[in-house]
This record gives C-alpha cells, structure tokens and sequence, in this order.
C-alpha cells in the first residue's frame, strides 16, 4: 500500500511492506525536505559518491529499491529505507534543518543507555509516554501488566527448548489464533493498524483476555515441562482455548463482541470526548 506523507507541505512517498510489517520511504523525497536542493535525485546521488566502499555495504543493507509513482504518474524505481535506514542517511547529511533530527536521535541513544544502567526509567518513561497519548491510568495499569505476563510466557518458553524470533511469533499467533480467531497480522488489519503495537491498541477487555490466554499457557508449560516448538505449539493452543471460551460465554451474556475494531486513536477520542463534556458541563454550571 503507498501513502504520501508531507512534511513541511511537500511529499515524502511511502509504502508499506505488510509481510515484513515496515513503512519504506523515499530517501529522494527525505532529502529534498532535508535539503531544499532544485535536484534532490542528484544530491542523493554525490551523497552515495562520497561514501567509502564499507559505507557503501553498509547502505545496501538497509537501502532497497521500489517502484513508486513519480509526478508524470509513471512509476519507477526509486530508493527506498525503513525509518532506521532513514535516520542514518539524515546523519549523512550536511544541512541545517538536518540537524534537529540529529539532536534528537543523540538525544533517544542517551536515554536508551540511560535505560540500560537503570531499567527502571524504561517503565517510568513508558507510563508517561501512554499518559502524553490520553490512555487513562486504569488502561495503563492493565498495559504494564500485560508485559510482566507477556515476558513470564517468553522466559517460560526460552526454558522450554522455544528459539526467540519466528518461533516466539508462531507461537504468539497459535495463542492469538485459539482466544480470538484471528493471527496477530489478522487482528492488527481488523483494527486497521501497521506498524503500531497490537496491546497498545486493544480495549480493557481485551487485554484481559490476551493477559489470561498467556498467563494459563505459561501455567501449563511450567506444569508439563513441554520440550521444543512442536509440544509447546499444543499448550500455546489450549492456554488460548481457555481465554477463548471465557470469550465467548462474555459475548453471549452480553450480546456484543469482545473484539472492537476501535484502536488507540478511538480510545484517546473518547477519552477527548468527556472531558470536553465534563468542561462544557462545568462551565455551564
């Protein structure tokens, strides 16, 4: 799927990668935001001339190229990078307005390092970061949560002969697939997501249910000591069973689905909502 993005008024055309979960971005366009050059494309081109043999290895690593549509409506190929691509391209250019940028990601690596001396800031920051975005602190509560579960199930798993990367994730969507009937790439479409993570766009409830899901699985893999991917594919299926059934008998007590389609934007609308309702109110009052 392409998008164009602006920045500063002018294109910066994208396309999203669904099998590798990642937005591509015209390096041409980055640098005629960056740059405000009359030819971004021969800019661009002396930037990779000045590049030594190594950095040229280095750029083919996260440079790839895509058609995209140009101005006559043709498409061509084109340089594209992910966003980690993209910021260090910015770090390989010599403009003004480049160097905001560059502050920032200087200042992102300090606290990263900040974090790894003291993991503590990590969830101070974190709780903050979901306040900034309008989650309410009972939402919060269950978020934080939710990873003390989610990295139980993981160090359970990793104790269990369960490799980290494809097999963590195909054991995630075993899980996801047995409380929700939906994989993880299925249910970030339903909600219309990308690149966003799924807990962070899920209800209370939901929440709850994935909490459960993995928290019983973790409970059967310490209790029947599964070995290897095959044997924890199974427990994965029967830990999302039980958050599955709960699911069910919720949905029909109450006769409305678990599952909402609302994501983060719709749950910070809300919460906008009422307190312009509680404002409107008072100064009624």
């Amino acid at each position: 799927m392409n998008e164009i993005k602006l920045y500063e008024n002018k294109e910066i055309r994208s396309v999203w990668d669904n099998e590798k979960e990642e937005w591509y971005f015209s390096v041409v366009d980055v640098v005629a935001v960056l740059t405000d050059s009359k030819n971004p494309r021969d800019y661009w081109y002396r930037v990779k001339k000045r590049m030594t043999e190594d950095e040229k290895s280095e750029l083919s690593t996260f440079c790839r190229q895509l058609k995209l549509e140009s101005s006559d409506g043709k498409k061509y190929s084109t340089d594209v990078a992910d966003i980690q691509g993209i910021f260090r391209i910015i770090q390989s250019i010599p403009s003004p307005k480049a160097e905001p940028f560059k502050m920032w990601l200087a200042e992102v690596g300090k606290e990263r390092i900040d974090e790894i001396i003291d993991p503590e800031l990590t969830i101070d920051r974190a709780l903050q970061t979901y306040l900034k975005k309008g989650y309410s602190r009972e939402w919060i509560n269950q978020r934080l949560q939710a990873i003390q579960v989610r990295k139980e199930l993981t160090d359970a798993w990793k104790d269990h002969g369960v490799k980290e990367g494809v097999e963590y994730a195909i054991l995630t969507n075993e899980i996801s697939k047995a409380w929700s009937g939906m994989t993880t790439r299925q249910y970030k479409d339903f909600k219309n997501l990308k690149k966003e993570n799924l807990r962070d766009n899920m209800s209370t409830l939901e929440l709850v249910l994935n909490m459960l899901a993995e928290a019983t699985t973790t409970e059967l893999t310490q209790a029947l000591n599964p070995l290897g991917l095959e044997e924890n594919k199974e427990l994965a299926k029967e830990g999302g069973t039980v958050a599955g059934n709960a699911r069910k008998d919720i949905e029909a007590r109450t006769g409305k689905p678990v599952i909402t389609q609302r994501n983060a934007l719709d749950f910070s609308k809300l919460i906008e909502d009422v307190a312009y309702k509680t404002e409107d109110n008072s100064k009624e009052e």
